[in-house]
């Protein structure tokens, strides 16, 4: 037998005080993630601030985390895919190839409001939602004007292809995702050529939506057409 291998069995008589000394004991010795190096502090001291952080900040954090959980749970696990970094500001989240080519995919949270996961019933009555769905908010954190005064926060059609909306909120399950094709979204009311805000997510697999990636994928590359459903 080992040494790990006794270690181990004897991990298994310890009581959890034990088991959390044992634990402190070895922390200082290892790293739990690079973070640390760069920012020369421990993960500790980093999950602190982020629970100081306001709720704001907060929310900025879970997007990323989002991000995070679809690049491991997802991207990741697809077999014949490759992940391209993807340098610069891209109005897509990632840049996933195969060999049939690229699909570039924008990474949503699911909206929450209070605290909980929004229902399409609380939207702007101007986003046309339509009952019994979920929302999910389609534009870039930050905001800004073009030279010619246009708003810079929504995206364009045509700027990526598939949007993945993490459901951490209403599931609290980092690996639960729903997919649709990018052109499937609703268009803004007042310009054609932008996407609105405002989108309803269904709560479950339907014509729309669906929680299998590369059936998304399929529905994008066969050139279908369709559009989520508005009310109004």
């Amino acid at each position: 037998m080992t040494l790990v291998q006794r270690i181990r069995d004897l991990l298994a008589d310890a009581s959890p005080k034990e088991r959390e000394a044992i634990f402190r004991l070895l922390r200082p010795e290892f790293s739990i993630h690079p973070l640390e190096a760069t920012l020369g502090t421990t993960a500790e001291v980093i999950l602190e601030a982020i629970a100081r952080a306001s709720d704001l900040t907060r929310r900025g954090i879970r997007g990323l985390i989002a991000e995070a959980a679809f690049a491991t749970y997802v991207a990741a696990r697809l077999p014949g895919w490759s992940d391209v970094a993807i340098e610069g500001d891209a109005s897509y989240d990632f840049d996933l190839r195969d060999s049939v080519g690229a699909v570039r995919v924008q990474v949503k949270l699911q909206r929450q409001k209070e605290q909980r996961p929004m229902r399409s019933e609380e939207a702007p009555r101007s986003a046309r939602l339509p009952p019994g769905m979920f929302v999910v908010e389609t534009q870039r954190t930050r905001g800004g004007r073009t030279r010619a005064g246009d708003d810079t926060r929504p995206y364009r059609f045509g700027e990526f292809d598939i949007l993945a909306v993490s459901l951490h909120p209403s599931t609290g399950d980092w690996t639960s995702f729903l997919y649709t094709v990018a052109r499937w979204l609703i268009p803004h009311r007042d310009n054609a050529g932008f996407i609105q805000t405002y989108q309803p997510v269904s709560p479950n697999r339907d014509g729309y939506w669906t929680s299998d990636f590369l059936e998304a994928v399929g529905w994008l590359r066969s050139g279908l057409q369709r559009q989520l459903p508005v009310v109004g």
